[in-house]
């Protein structure tokens, strides 16, 4: 028994590592499983979307079906019936206020609670984090008399400044999370080295945040551009309306033409989509870096 002992020892790590690649190659496997699954779960809807956006208007569309001809006749009734152009002027305008602004605060804000002792510090961070409870639905009511008492109801500003204000919660909750998990020898050296608060700021922790930034930047630009009931309440004007609140009186008005509802859909979603390809790096890169720093 002892002269076999040798032999079963050194045959004990041979075993495991083949067991080791074994279960490495099974979680690989299921990992590309499920992301299979998670990709058609997105891509399908949208190419039913599309394919029924290409089916001749007016046509019953059941299921998914490839077109017999291609056209995008489609398309350039719903664009002209809809009044598209002004409708992506309009979110547009919107985004373009909204974005620039909730990154600022969002990072100042984040900036100052993140690495600063700020007397009261936590509780501001944790009434930023109580924001995020709050629905849209449960204020958009008494938003709406608030503005129209001040006179910013049917305005891009009062949108834009309502927006700001719902999404800035998460842009300070992201922001503060990265600047905590800064390396503090950075603060401190530029600290020693006589930079003020504002130079630290934009000389040393905005380069390392541009991942962050950009990632929050891609989500704010995708829910001011999403956004449906805010506008449909606080915009009466046609004139004003955004992509997706046209879209719904449009759906209101054309509810039994499929092909020309699904063309009108993708004119909605192909600013988001061809938002995330061109900055898809960026975007997943802040995701990541956030999952490892939290």
């Amino acid at each position: 028994m002892r002269a076999g002992t040798p032999a079963r020892r050194v045959g004990t790590p041979a075993r495991r590592a083949g067991a080791a690649r074994t279960a490495s190659h099974t979680e690989r496997w299921g990992g590309y499983g499920l992301l299979t699954v998670l990709a058609a779960a997105v891509v399908v809807p949208f190419l039913n979307v599309f394919l029924a956006s290409m089916q001749p208007s007016g046509k019953p569309v059941t299921g998914m079906s490839w077109p017999q001809r291609w056209s995008l006749d489609n398309y350039r009734e719903a664009w002209s019936v809809a009044g598209f152009s002004e409708l992506m002027r309009s979110s547009l305008v919107i985004a373009v206020g909204v974005v620039p602004a909730t990154l600022v605060l969002a990072a100042l804000a984040g900036y100052a609670l993140g690495t600063m002792r700020l007397p009261g510090g936590d509780g501001v961070a944790a009434l930023f984090v109580a924001g995020l409870t709050i629905p849209v639905e449960l204020v958009v009511v008494p938003l709406y008399f608030d503005l129209r008492g001040i006179g910013l109801t049917d305005s891009y500003l009062g949108v834009i400044l309502v927006e700001i204000a719902l999404f800035l919660p998460f842009g300070v909750f992201w922001m503060r999370t990265h600047f905590r998990a800064a390396p503090a020898s950075l603060v401190e050296a530029a600290r020693i080295d006589g930079a003020s608060s504002l130079t630290i700021l934009f000389r040393v922790l905005l380069p390392l945040a541009r991942p962050p930034l950009m990632t929050l930047g891609v989500l704010v630009f995708m829910w001011s551009w999403n956004q449906f009931l805010l506008v449909l309440v606080l915009v009466q004007d046609a004139t004003k309306r955004t992509a997706p609140a046209g879209l719904g009186f449009f759906v209101g008005q054309n509810n039994t033409d499929v092909p020309m509802l699904a063309a009108g859909t993708v004119l909605v979603m192909l600013p988001i989509t061809l938002l995330y390809l061109i900055f898809q790096r960026s975007f997943v890169a802040g995701l990541l870096q956030g999952a490892f720093k939290g």
